[in-house]
Parts: C-alpha cells; structure tokens; sequence
C-alpha cells in the first residue's frame, strides 16, 4: 500500500537528489482524492499505517466538489459555475499533494508537514516541513518545497524556483513560515508562547533545507539531466549540499497524458464512493 517508491540519489557537489517513482497507483488516486476532499490529516493516517485508502467520510456535494478540481475547464464562462479548471492549475494540484505525499511517506514521527493546498487557483508556499527533537522542544530542520509541473523544467527553476528560494534565504519573505511555523507546532501541544518562541528558529538559515520538486519524463531520469536541470542551486549560498534538495517524479509517458490518465482515475474513484462515513 505504498503509492511511491522514493530513494536518494547523488546530483552533484552542491545538492542531493530525491527519486520518486509511482508505486501502486491505485492507493496515489485515493490518496489525492482523499486530500482533496478536505481529509488530509485522515490521508497522513493512511499512509502512517500502510493501510487501504478510503475517505473517513463523503457525501455527494463533497464529491461533486472534489471533481471539479479533477477537471479541465480551459475558460471559464462568465456567470456561470466553475465546471473545472486549466490543465496547467490542475496539474500543479495534483503534482502538490503528490510532493506533500512524498514528504509524509519518509516523515519520521517529530516531522510536521503543512497541509497541501486542495484548490487549483491557490497562491502561497507549496510545501513547508519542520522537525522536532526527540523531546519535542526544539527544531532541528525546517524545510521549504518548491513544486512544479512543467515541460520546461530548467526554465522553470531558474527564472521560478530558485529566485523564490533566494528570497526566503535571504530573509525577505519569512512572516508566512514563521506563521506555519507556530501553527504546527501548537499542533504537537505546545501554547501560543512556546509555540512562538521555538518558530524563531526558522529564520536560522543554518537550519534551513530546501526542496525543489519536479514532474519529470524518463528523459530527465539520468545523471546527466539532473545535473544540468538543477545546475545554479549553489547560489543558495552558505549552507552545506544536504540542505540543497533536487526532488524528481519520474512518468514513463508524455507528462500532461500521465496527468490526465492520473486525473481521470481520482475521477473515477470518486464516482465510485458511496457516501457516509466510513468505520475504522
């Protein structure tokens, strides 16, 4: 019941590689369902326990809602509903909630990993990881994510990705993770001033790690694409290569047909549903 298949893999000098492969991919469209329903937190118990996926609860509005995010609607028309959404947006949802399974399936029991947006149109940080001490006082590590799904990958990380990256580097974007921060934290019991307190750490760069995720054909999957494609990560200066991450999903067909036949399976699933909740 793992929906990937994720390994370390070197990239060069001044970063590392994380490889993503899809696993069973029956499990990844229920997962992706699932978080898209609103059930993120249930979704992080699935994949905890390497049990079978299944929303805690639906009904037939929270499906119809889930499916229009599955659904490409280029254009929309003017006073009326949204029936879906540009392949683009829907494909960078999907590709998200993907990355934020990833994260969850090596998180280790001190990890806190932001919840993944569940709407096509949203802006804000894609993905954000801390983790805790053993006793739960401290951050060791806090991780920014960068995801993207794009047939121009090296153009998207080098005019998208790692000017995003050097500004929070350099300290000039830092109220929006010190503010995810403190919410997560208050999530594993801690108050409102403990919580606060211990988020400081996160403008510590010595801290920081970043990870920069792509969706990517068979074509990139050699050392020598991964090299070229996060060529220039170094200018994230002062920190060591581990905290320098390139992430990968390798598809073994052309990128948006794997999106579609992807989209089409969550679709599928969600007709399936039969409403109610479900008894665990």
């Amino acid at each position: 019941m793992i929906a990937l298949n994720i390994k370390n893999i070197p990239i060069n000098d001044y970063c590392v590689g994380l490889h993503w492969v899809v696993g069973d991919q029956e499990q990844l469209a229920k997962l992706i369902a699932i978080i898209v329903m609103g059930q993120a937190t249930y979704a992080a118990h699935i994949i905890n326990e390497l049990i079978p996926a299944h929303p805690m609860f639906s009904n037939e509005a929270l499906k119809n809602e889930a499916i229009i995010k599955f659904t490409i609607q280029e254009k929309q028309i003017p006073k009326k509903p949204r029936k879906g959404y540009p392949r683009i947006q829907r494909d960078g949802l999907i590709f998200e909630i993907i990355s934020w399974i990833a994260a969850k399936q090596v998180a280790g029991g001190k990890c806190l990993l932001k919840d993944p947006h569940i709407n096509a149109t949203t802006q804000g940080l894609d993905g954000f990881m801390i983790e805790l001490s053993e006793d739960g006082n401290n951050i060791l590590r806090s991780t920014i994510f960068e995801d993207k799904c794009t047939e121009s990958p090296r153009k998207t990380f080098t005019q998208s990705v790692l000017p995003g990256f050097l500004d929070r580097h350099c300290n000039t974007r830092n109220a929006e993770i010190i503010a995810i921060a403190a919410s997560l934290i208050k999530l594993s019991g801690k108050g409102d001033v403990s919580a606060m307190v211990m988020a400081e750490k996160v403008l510590d760069n010595n801290f920081r790690y970043y990870r920069a995720g792509f969706a990517l054909t068979n074509d990139f999957d050699t050392d020598e694409a991964r090299i070229e494609l996060f060529k220039g990560y170094d200018k994230v200066d002062n920190i060591t290569a581990e905290q320098r991450i390139g992430a990968s999903l390798i598809v073994d067909i052309q990128l948006r047909d794997w999106f579609d036949n992807l989209a089409n399976q969550i679709i599928g699933y969600i007709h399936e549903l039969d409403g109610g909740r479900n008894n665990v």
